[in-house]
């Protein structure tokens, strides 16, 4: 954490970086912490009615003046002072109004993503019953899904909330489905491919709905035995399937091999490169990157950053690389649910990726001094911000996890740039 000290208003210098002791309604600023670029800036912090501020040296580019410092100074108070205030708070509810509009878009397409888990979990509940309607369905989902990665250039990546209760395979399913799919327009794949490729992916993981709830709840490493029968759950999904005649046959492979590697390392078959089509080889890299994001029996869930970073370093001869390059480039160097440091010097969690400026996220700040519910989802591109880092959950303060609440299970879906 950045060393701090309280200072007096009065020996504020141009460069230094400050805390305002103020609730975030009560002074025309954007942010709490900000770093002071002119001498109006501190009449107007003069003019908030507080005697003192908190200063970080670190992130400062000057320091304060000393209290003989400020005796001797005289300062020409800016007679545009007002106007300079006034805009300042104009800036301020554009903003907040900004971040208005970016939360209701979130909401607006966790909405939708929440509707198409719902019919995730219809479809797969009617796929012993009446398995030609489930296949219908997932084909008209996909379909819709398709149509608007097609048809809208500028796309929004997003993170969705946490699974609930028992349909994380609903989330799960739904997840690779769409970062596959994205992915293969990325790479410029047709319409028919990105659509068998999401079928595929829709039901990859269908099999376990034959595996005991108790052995999928377990907590401990399984068994050998338990392990080889869990190995199975490709096969299972494909005789599920089986009955359903309309099932794309095309699409079956990218069930049977979401857990095979190239170097013939994975299950259940131990195949190779040259046994695996495209489609599974770029399933079985976002099904990877996925499983990393999320804790099992025998491992911690990685952030979104750090699953990348390990995808990328350790599975060069395992997963299709030009995959792997393109998923990387998707999700950007920060993909959404990671946890970040802003050159404000505050905490963020990026929300969503414009997938045609990387590099400048929607963030959720942590500000104490704003409640939780209306924390600020702030647009880096408008507010001239940068991100420093990138930050392991592990080492925040408690308080800051609590009011970011980084996801335990990491979904995303996608919305249009407004």
């Amino acid at each position: 954490m950045t060393n701090s000290s309280k200072v007096a208003v009065g020996q504020l210098q141009v460069g230094n970086f400050v805390q305002l002791p103020l609730a975030w309604k009560d002074h025309p600023f954007i942010f709490n912490s900000f770093k002071i670029k002119q001498q109006a800036q501190i009449e107007i912090i003069k003019n908030l009615g507080i005697e003192y501020v908190v200063v970080q040296p670190e992130r400062s580019d000057t320091a304060p003046m000393s209290a003989v410092e400020t005796n001797k100074n005289t300062r020409i108070i800016d007679n545009n002072l007002d106007q300079l205030s006034n805009k300042l708070s104009e800036q301020k509810t554009k903003s907040i109004e900004a971040q208005q509009a970016l939360r209701r878009h979130l909401q607006k397409t966790e909405k939708q993503f929440v509707r198409n888990v719902a019919m995730m979990r219809n479809l797969m509940n009617k796929l012993r019953n009446r398995p030609l309607a489930a296949v219908t369905e997932a084909q008209e989902l996909v379909h819709d899904i398709c149509n608007q990665l097609l048809t809208d250039d500028k796309l929004v990546l997003h993170l969705m909330a946490d699974a609930k209760g028992d349909e994380s395979i609903y989330y799960h399913s739904l997840n690779i489905a769409v970062l596959s799919m994205l992915i293969a327009k990325e790479l410029g794949w047709s319409r028919t491919e990105i659509e068998l490729l999401g079928m595929g992916a829709l039901f990859h993981d269908i099999g376990k709905l034959k595996i005991p709830t108790q052995l999928l709840r377990k907590s401990e490493p399984f068994t050998q035995a338990e392990q080889n029968y869990f190995n199975q759950h490709p096969s299972m999904a494909v005789e599920l399937l089986t009955v359903a005649d309309n099932f794309p046959a095309e699409a079956l492979p990218i069930i049977v091999n979401h857990h095979e590697f190239l170097d013939g390392s994975g299950t259940p078959k131990g195949r190779k490169e040259s046994e695996l089509d495209k489609l599974s080889q770029l399933v079985c890299a976002v099904n990877t990157y996925d499983n990393l994001c999320h804790s099992d029996r025998s491992r911690k869930s990685r952030t979104p950053y750090a699953a990348l970073g390990y995808l990328y370093k350790n599975y060069k001869t395992k997963l299709n690389q030009q995959v792997i390059g393109r998923l990387v480039k998707m999700l950007g160097v920060y993909p959404p649910g990671s946890i970040v440091e802003l050159t404000s010097g505050q905490f963020a969690m990026v929300m969503s990726v414009n997938l045609s400026q990387l590099l400048l996220p929607r963030v959720l700040v942590y500000d104490p001094h704003v409640p939780k519910d209306q924390a600020p989802i702030v647009d880096l591109a408008s507010e001239g911000l940068t991100i420093v880092r990138c930050l392991p959950v592990a080492g925040l303060p408690e308080k800051i996890v609590k009011y970011l609440n980084p996801r335990d299970k990491i979904s995303y879906f996608f919305g249009v740039e407004k």
